[in-house]
């Protein structure tokens, strides 16, 4: 069995495995085996009735901890497994905090060692109080909107409606138990949040062909309620464009990404944001549109997982919380499947999205078959021609292309031979009339 969350192999001991331990019980627990090495082969240990006599005291003498150590042998070959539970409290040696995260082992610095020492406590950021903070601080009109929106969706009573402010506050969890506004009603409905922390805002900018390209930009200072209203009317009116067509004779003018996808995809990031870290940044290229937040996923998905049927488990569980209630999001963890969905159904790739730099990444790629891009590649204006007849066709033969563009059949062939060699389009079929030519849906611009 290989190394994996729970799991740790060591062919012999040394004291700075106590690391490893600590980083165990620091998160879900687990197994360090000595004797083994790392493809899973007992190797053995000599000194085993030692390690059985010392190991249960130095554990104890260094991190506090009591746990169960168990002597196994395979044919001549002795091997002894630690069984690390999980810890309650935090747990440190020589004064640091060892986290174990997948495979490996880390060192809790900073931010991090701060949420996480939060967590412990059964706390999270947005739940700090903010010192001489009041009602006068929010704004009233988020505060209304809000409402009318959740008694809308029945997910609060009407009566709330005529609560005082801060009993509505602490209906919504947003109050300490000694009356304190938090990070997450600020955040939520202050009236100058990035006060609190200016890396609350979220950072709008267009590139050119690289990151480095920055042509202008722009930055989206308001609570959270407001902010994915504010994000969505910035990027169509400045960022975003519509191509136009016609559906019979109705003219169509969708954004070149489906709006609900670019709206969900917002929403996660304000919503499971790190918001003691960094900004949210949404890049804008010609050819991609790239959302990034600061924040891992939790323990409990992968990226795969959220591609799936998944449940939802919230960064901050207030701020969702709110933005549930107000009819924003479902409590279902179906967003990035919504996200997907839409894409496709669009005729779009399906977005990227993977972990990197200590935070969530989803990038959406454009459609390439539209005939301002195509024109811009070096291929024929007949070639063109024929791309754009499989974009509302689906598919082309060789004697259609040949009647479309008023070519040879020889003639024809090389062009096709030739989009097919750019990765433009894909070709089914050897020889003869079985033979047509689709789109190739898979292609990154």
């Amino acid at each position: 069995m290989p190394e994996q969350q729970n799991i740790e192999y060591k062919e012999s001991w040394r004291d700075e495995y106590l690391k490893w331990i600590c980083g165990f019980a620091n998160a879900q627990g687990g197994r360090i085996y000595i004797g083994i090495d790392d493809k899973g082969t007992v190797t053995g240990v000599g000194d085993y009735k030692k390690l059985m006599d010392d190991l249960p005291n130095k554990i104890v003498q260094q991190l506090g901890l009591v746990v169960d150590i168990n002597l196994h042998r395979e044919e001549d070959k002795h091997y002894v497994e630690i069984i690390v539970p999980q810890s309650t409290v935090p747990i440190s040696y020589h004064g640091v905090h060892h986290y174990r995260s997948g495979s490996t082992k880390q060192e809790l610095k900073g931010t991090a060692l701060h949420n996480w020492l939060l967590k412990k406590s059964g706390k999270s950021w947005e739940d700090i109080p903010v010192a001489g903070a009041t009602v006068d601080d929010l704004d009233k009109e988020t505060i209304q909107s809000f409402l009318k929106k959740a008694i809308s969706k029945d997910r609060i009573p009407p009566s709330a409606g005529e609560e005082d402010i801060l009993l509505l506050m602490k209906r919504l969890n947003l109050l300490t138990k000694d009356g304190e506004l938090t990070h997450a009603a600020i955040l939520l409905f202050g009236k100058r949040p990035y006060a609190l922390s200016p890396t609350t805002s979220f950072k709008i900018g267009r590139f050119g062909k690289s990151s480095s390209d920055l042509l202008f930009q722009d930055v989206i200072e308001t609570n959270l309620l407001t902010m994915i209203e504010k994000v969505m009317e910035k990027l169509k009116d400045r960022y975003l464009i519509r191509p136009i067509s016609y559906k019979g004779l109705e003219r169509m003018e969708p954004l070149e990404y489906p709006e609900s996808a670019l709206r969900e995809a917002v929403l996660n990031a304000i919503i499971h944001k790190d918001y003691s870290s960094t900004w949210v940044f949404l890049r804008v290229y010609d050819d991609r549109l790239h959302l990034w937040n600061p924040g891992t996923l939790p323990e409990e998905l992968t990226v795969e997982e959220l591609k799936q049927e998944h449940s939802s488990y919230p960064r901050n569980r207030n701020i969702a919380g709110v933005f549930f209630k107000a009819g924003y999001v479902e409590a279902w963890g179906r967003g990035t499947n919504d996200i997907i969905e839409a894409c496709k159904q669009a005729g779009l790739p399906e977005p990227t999205i993977e972990e990197n730099q200590g935070g969530l990444s989803v990038v959406f790629l454009k459609d390439i078959y539209t005939e301002e891009y195509l024109r811009k590649l070096d291929i024929k204006d007949r070639q063109v021609k024929a791309i754009l007849y499989i974009k509302e066709h689906g598919s082309i033969t060789n004697r259609l292309y040949q009647e479309i563009t008023n070519i040879s059949k020889p003639g024809a062939t090389l062009d096709l031979q030739d989009l097919v060699g750019k990765g433009l389009i894909n070709k089914t079929g050897t020889t003869g009339r079985g033979t047509h030519y689709t789109l190739d849906r898979n292609i990154k611009g």
